[in-house]
């Protein structure tokens, strides 16, 4: 089975992505600002109104993925405090000024973590070569998704590289969550073309494809009769 995340950014499109067949939520807020650290509130109630694994993402703010000390302050505060709850795992991406990730930032929070999984979000597609970058991930034991377009603003002109991604993971603990520009309609030949086995919506799934309004409930169902269906 094809994993389905989706994006939430209320309690409303939680239920409603898990009601039309998601398989896991990615939490934000902000999602005009690409996703920001939502509030423990947010988080505590959606994750007591559904019964499918909610992974949580702390990003501070949305200037870079390239983080000064105050930064990391909040980042590491917010992760322990996150860790605390019944979240599922931590979304999170830094790099450094060269375009490598930021592996000393990384290591607290994994450290702050406490023994949550981890989702290295899409500062992987700002990396200045996402195979080296990849490669790094894969020597981290808490990374277990990497959430890619493959570079390009939409993850359906990346193809090639998803699918050679793909190959790179396949034995290891890290799967390639493929996100960004997929639609309804591409979802399956997609999958079937790079051999993706997760997929992650955040636009293509809500009221008429819109980042800011609610998720379309249908929409996801589609998307998960399309992915289970035989290919």
């Amino acid at each position: 089975m094809t994993l389905l995340e989706i994006i939430a950014t209320t309690v409303a499109d939680a239920r409603a992505a898990e009601r039309g067949g998601a398989n896991r939520l990615e939490l934000i807020t902000a999602m005009g600002e690409g996703g920001l650290t939502p509030s423990i509130g947010l988080i505590e109630e959606v994750i007591d109104a559904v019964g499918i694994p909610v992974n949580v993402i702390v990003r501070p703010h949305s200037r870079s993925f390239v983080y000064d000390a105050d930064d990391y302050a909040v980042i590491i505060r917010d992760v322990r405090a996150i860790a605390k709850t019944r979240a599922n795992a931590i979304v999170v991406g830094m790099l450094n000024a060269n375009g490598d990730i930021d592996t000393d930032g990384l290591a607290r929070v994994i450290d702050a973590a406490d023994g949550l999984p981890l989702t290295f979000h899409r500062a992987f597609d700002e990396a200045r070569d996402l195979f080296a970058v990849f490669d790094t991930l894969l020597t981290c034991d808490a990374v277990t998704n990497v959430l890619t377009s493959g570079g390009k603003p939409s993850v359906l002109e990346a193809q090639t590289t998803i699918a050679k991604l793909v190959e790179r993971a396949k034995g290891t603990h890290c799967t390639v969550l493929a996100g960004a520009g997929l639609t309804v309609e591409a979802v399956a030949p997609f999958a079937a073309s790079t051999g993706v086995r997760a997929v992650h919506f955040g636009s293509g799934v809500r009221v008429d494809g819109k980042g800011l309004a609610p998720v379309d409930e249908e929409r996801v169902r589609r998307v998960r009769t399309l992915l289970d269906a035989p290919r």
